[in-house]
């Protein structure tokens, strides 16, 4: 798998952020980076620019990033719950915002090559809207009909960022492999490149808090209007 998902000597700016936080290797830049927190899974980040609404999730093993096969084997880490973990209020390095959203980018829209699960704000108007389509049906709630055209539908996003249409699922809970049941009812299903994919996972909120259940969006450019980015609905900055 190496071709896809990275060698332990690549010098990704990112993966060498990791080596320091897990076993001390000091970056080439000599810039040392914070690390938030470090499991035998995973590492916890600052991302750009540092705000306390802008952290990442990243493995604490070489992988690249969506396009990386070991991510859709029984053996892979689930790193999208050890994200809402971190990010959750209460959580080890919890993402100050009303509303929070989870997410990671496809191969030509990122810009650094470890895989990272970006954990930020969404928009008010995010959540609104992902739970107007719930009621009006337009939310799937099996993996299999995730990729179904009623099921697709249009979000409004960050700032002059437009609209942008997405394949949405709604899960009770994040105990399943989501790259798994993205690869197996989206990427093979329809023909598509796991490497385009952005996947963005946004729990639902009420007024009294967190609703137990979790909103996964997917997009690319095989539809119309789609994206390859998370980041047209997280806040950073």
């Amino acid at each position: 798998m190496q071709g896809l998902c990275g060698s332990p000597t690549d010098t990704d700016p990112l993966w060498r952020d990791v080596l320091y936080c897990t076993q001390g290797i000091v970056p080439p830049s000599g810039q040392r980076p914070n690390c938030l927190k470090t499991t035998p899974n995973h590492v916890v980040l600052h991302g750009m620019p540092e705000t306390q609404h802008n952290y990442l999730t990243l493995p604490s093993c070489r992988i690249t990033g969506i396009e990386c096969p070991f991510l859709v084997t029984s053996n892979v880490a689930n790193y999208w719950h050890e994200a809402w973990e971190n990010a959750r209020s209460g959580g080890d390095v919890p993402v100050q915002y009303a509303n929070i959203g989870l997410g990671i980018n496809s191969r030509s829209a990122r810009r650094l090559n470890q895989l990272h699960i970006h954990m930020a704000g969404v928009q008010d108007s995010t959540q609104r809207r992902l739970q107007a389509l719930e009621n009006s049906g337009r939310v799937a709630t099996q993996p299999s009909n995730w990729g179904d055209p009623q099921y697709q539908a249009a979000v409004t996003g960050t700032q002059g960022s437009g609209d942008r249409t997405y394949r949405i699922l709604r899960l009770g809970a994040l105990t399943q492999n989501l790259f798994a049941l993205l690869n197996d009812n989206v990427v093979r299903r329809f023909g598509l490149n796991m490497a385009d994919q952005t996947l963005i996972v946004v729990p639902k909120m009420t007024p009294v808090g967190f609703a137990r259940s979790f909103y996964v969006l997917n997009s690319d450019p095989s539809l119309h209007d789609g994206t390859d980015t998370c980041d047209h609905l997280l806040v950073y900055g």
